[in-house]
This record gives C-alpha cells, structure tokens and sequence, in this order.
C-alpha cells in the first residue's frame, strides 16, 4: 500500500482512494464543513434568545398574546428560532399500539444488534390490556415478524414513524436504525455497499426464517441483491416476503431530476464536491463523509418553492391561531431538517451502482467478487409500491424489479400503483395508511409461511 496519495491522482480515481482506505483529506470540502458547525456555534445565542422572547411572547397571562400585533410577533420569534435550530436525531415516540383484535399493547424498543454504523431495533409489545370491556382477552401475539429496511440517504430511521405505527398493528416490527457516520470511529472500519448487505444478512440470520423484509426508497437495490444471495444458496433464510417502496431498482426508466444529475456528474466530480473529512472533535474525527447539511440543502433544492411556500403557511397559520396546522408543519420539518452523515464510499458506491452503472439490472452487480443474480429468487412473494407522483424514484423504476427476478410465479408477484401520491406520501400520511398499508398486510398474509 502507498503511504502517500497523489491529490490529483486520486480525485481522477476516486476507487484508487479505496485502496488507501478512509483517510483522504479533502481540504476544500472539510473547511466548508468547519464553517458550518462555526455558523451553527455563532447563532446559537440568537436561536436560544429568540426561543426566550418566543415563549414570554405567547404567554397566556399577557393581553398581547391574544392580538394580532402579538400574535406575529410570536410567529416572527418562532420563525427566527427554527431558521437558526439544529436539528438532532428525533424519536420514534410510539408509546403504544392497538392490534386487530382490540387490544392495545405498550411499545418497548430493544436493540437486537449493534454494529458500528447500525443497531437492529426491535419495537416489542408488552403489557396487553383490553381496550373494553367487549374485547376478547389479550393472548400472547404470534405476528409475521418484519424486517424494514430504513433508507440511509442522510435522514434518519425515524422518518419511518408513520410506517412503523402503522405497521405494528398486524406485525412484529424491526428496524435498521443506521447511525450518523461522523460518529462512528475509524477504528471501525469503512462502510460500503458492500457491508451493508453484509449488515442485512446477518439480521436476516438473527431473525431467522419465515421473516417478511421491507425496503423503502434506496434500500430497494441492497434488499433484492441480499435476497438473490439468499436465493443463490438455497438458505433456508430468504424471506418468506419482500416489499420494494419507491426505490431506484433501474433508473433508466423515466428518468427524474436526480437521476439526471446523478447520472451526468462523473464519481469524480461527487468525490471531490460532496465528500468531506469529520472535524476533530466528532468521534469519527477525519472519517470521509457525504455531510448531512449538504445531503439537506439538496433535498430542499428539489422542491425549492414548496419548501418556501410551506414556511411562509407556517407564518400564516400562527398569526391565525391556527395550532393544528402549525404543529403539522413542525412535526414534519423537525423530521426533514434532522439529518445524518453517509460513509463516503458507501455514497460513492450507491451512486455507482444505481443511477451510473444500472449494475443490478444489467445483471452485473457484484458482492464481495461474487455475481448477483435475482432470476435465482422463487420462493421469496415480490411486492413493489411506487407512487404515481414520485418526483425522486420515477414510475417503473421500482416496478423493474419484477423484469429481474425472471424465476418468480405469477402467483408470488404483486405490483401496486398509488395514485396522488409523490415520494414521501408511499409510506407517510393518510394515504399510506389508509390504502397502501393494507396491500402490504394482505400480500404479507397471503405469503405467511405455516409451519
């Protein structure tokens, strides 16, 4: 191994800076992520003095509170305030769940497994009451365990809240609950596509058989190659069901405004724009990192006038009084603006694999040197959602899914297509609940192995 990396080689090679591991300074980009935690240190006064007049604004006690002059004060405080908030990891705050048989069940979270840049999190019911009096009695639950796949794309596991609440009802719930990559250690080793199909077979063999599995979004791709794998060794581990949401399986299908870009930049031009160094004081201090406040500001870019618009409703339903509407837009802004670091290599290889290579549906996706092949899969029930709507993961690109595993029965293969939806709407709001929830439940139920 070479003990010194040429710079300009090594933004021309981006896989020769695999070679050398996870230690590539990239000035540029580590000084812009300097500046940032800098900004957020120097607004923090303002955020907490804007937080105190906020609260002493909207105080009952003062006549002010209740007059529109007040009233936009307030707003304006509170506008100040979230502009200038960080956002840390939110909670998944599910105290409780009913089942169909009337029962309610308190939520207790375990974690399963921890592994450096992920923990398998386990939403376990306990403490069973009835619901009434005509409810019959609460008996142990023998529900169809399932594995979701949370996407690590710079958001946390917790943007699956509604789908974990929904989900618990009829099923005994896990979850990938990834960590932010800035604190996790060198000394743990690097992250890649890899080693997170690494991390996904091994909780399929702490699961055991007979477990459904679940991807959202850009898990799609990981979840069927680790399914192929499965299905390559005739492992008595593959999923009895597996359900692909608005994910990016072959992205030469109605290309969307992120394929675009993903497609058109080089790897280059990604490592030597996106990825950064982790700041001394961070535990994972000099890991190489895709920062979170750069996957943010892309996200917002996308939809750059609803996000505007949305903030300027904010400030109307607070001058309105309007508490319910503005806490809708604070439970779902304090979700979106939570964000975490992604592995370098891991971001480098998924950008690769997905959107510039289409290695898994051209058949030449490899895993630790080893081929994938999804036309081994025959036993594991196939389910993609996509949304009619969906601006990141275009229709047909989820739905590609079914061309690929080629050895599948008509009778283990289901494709559903929601109207009005865009991409957070296939699992999130009412929609998802109320009509894209069931297919799920049904498919699971129909494919629920009996021993």
């Amino acid at each position: 191994m070479q003990t010194q990396i040429d710079r300009r080689t090594a933004f021309q090679s981006p896989w020769g800076l695999r070679r050398q591991g996870d230690f590539f300074y990239n000035a540029e980009m580590t000084s812009l992520y300097y500046m940032k935690d800098f900004q957020d240190f120097t607004v923090r006064p303002l955020n907490k003095s804007s937080q105190f007049w906020r609260l002493l604004s909207q105080n009952p006690l003062l006549p002010s509170s209740y007059s529109m002059t007040g009233r936009r004060y307030g707003a304006g405080l509170e506008f100040l305030e979230r502009l200038t908030n960080r956002y840390g990891k939110p909670s998944f705050d599910i105290q409780s769940v009913q089942t169909e048989s009337g029962c309610i069940y308190d939520i207790e979270e375990e974690t399963l497994l921890q592994k450096p840049f992920c923990r398998l999190l386990h939403f376990r019911k306990s403490d069973a009451r009835k619901k009434t009096s005509f409810t019959k009695r609460c008996v142990s639950l023998k529900q169809p365990k399932l594995l979701i796949v949370a996407p690590y794309s710079g958001h946390y596991a917790t943007l699956l809240r509604d789908t974990v609440r929904r989900l618990l009802s009829c099923h005994d719930v896990y979850i990938t609950d990834w960590s932010n990559a800035r604190t996790v250690p060198l000394s743990c080793g690097v992250f890649t596509l890899d080693t997170y199909i690494d991390y996904l077979l091994e909780f399929l063999k702490l699961l055991g058989p007979d477990t459904h599995i679940l991807g959202v979004c850009q898990p799609a791709v990981p979840v069927l190659a680790t399914v192929s794998l499965l299905a390559q060794d005739n492992s008595p581990l593959q999923p009895a069901s597996m359900t692909l949401m608005g994910g990016p399986i072959d992205t030469r299908i109605n290309p969307t405004k992120v394929n675009t870009i993903a497609k058109n930049k080089p790897l280059e031009w990604f490592d030597k724009s996106v990825i950064a160094n982790v700041p001394h004081y961070y535990p994972g201090a000099g890991r190489r990192v895709c920062p979170g406040f750069l996957m943010l500001q892309g996200f917002m870019s996308l939809n750059l006038k609803t996000h505007l618009g949305s903030h300027k409703k904010l400030f109307s339903h607070l001058t309105r009084g309007d508490e319910d509407s503005a806490d809708a837009h604070r439970k779902f802004y304090d979700e979106y603006r939570a964000v975490l670091d992604l592995p370098a290599l891991y971001f480098l290889d998924s950008v690769r694999v997905a959107f510039q290579t289409h290695a898994l549906p051209k058949g030449k996706m490899t895993w630790r040197g080893d081929l994938i092949t999804p036309g081994a899969i025959e036993k594991t029930a196939l389910l993609t959602i996509e949304g009619a709507r969906d601006d990141i993961s275009g229709v047909g690109q989820t739905k590609a899914a079914h061309e690929i595993c080629k050895s599948l029965p008509q009778n283990k293969r289901h494709h559903h297509l929601q109207k009005s939806v865009g991409h957070y709407g296939v699992f999130n709001g009412r929609r998802w609940r109320d009509e894209i929830a069931p297919v799920i439940e049904t498919f699971i139920k129909k494919h629920q192995r009996t021993k």
